[in-house]
């Protein structure tokens, strides 16, 4: 059974791994401290949502939503900027339940929508464009590094 929760701080214990294994499949070496810090500000500052998945009783998976605003519709939007379910746990729905719950909370809060950017050859657009999302092919993303 899939349960998911929204990350309070007591909760942080729990996140950690996960976090840290998040930034290990993005090539990052392994921080738990880093990801202690960073996650005890996030959630103290609510500079973003955090959804847990829990596979029966076990944390297995998150997504990470931060707020953002559309000038141009003049209404907030949610960027989910992490979704990621331990390895041994994907192809059970745990991913498809934390992006309708990311979307369920988007409605509940009256946000425009959802945004997110993902690697050319990642595997989970698939399920992206089965729960409804539209690709952008309209415009190119830029990004500029201080450091």
């Amino acid at each position: 059974m899939i349960t998911i929760i929204k990350a309070k701080e007591k909760h942080i214990p729990i996140l950690i791994p996960l976090l840290d294994k998040y930034r290990i499949f993005y090539g990052q070496n392994s921080d738990q401290e880093g990801a202690k810090i960073f996650l005890e500000a996030r959630i103290k500052n609510k500079d973003s949502i955090i959804f847990i998945a829990f596979y029966d009783s076990t944390p297995v998976g998150f997504t990470q939503l931060y707020s953002s605003f559309s000038t141009v519709s003049l209404k907030p939007i949610f960027i989910l900027n992490d979704l990621y379910v331990y390895n041994e746990f994907r192809k059970k729905g745990i991913g498809e339940v934390l992006l309708n719950s990311a979307k369920d909370y988007c409605i509940l809060s009256d946000y425009k929508g959802l945004a997110l950017e993902t690697a050319i050859n990642n595997p989970a657009q698939k399920l992206y464009e089965r729960l409804g999302w539209k690709k952008t092919t309209s415009s190119l993303y830029y990004f500029w590094e201080a450091h």
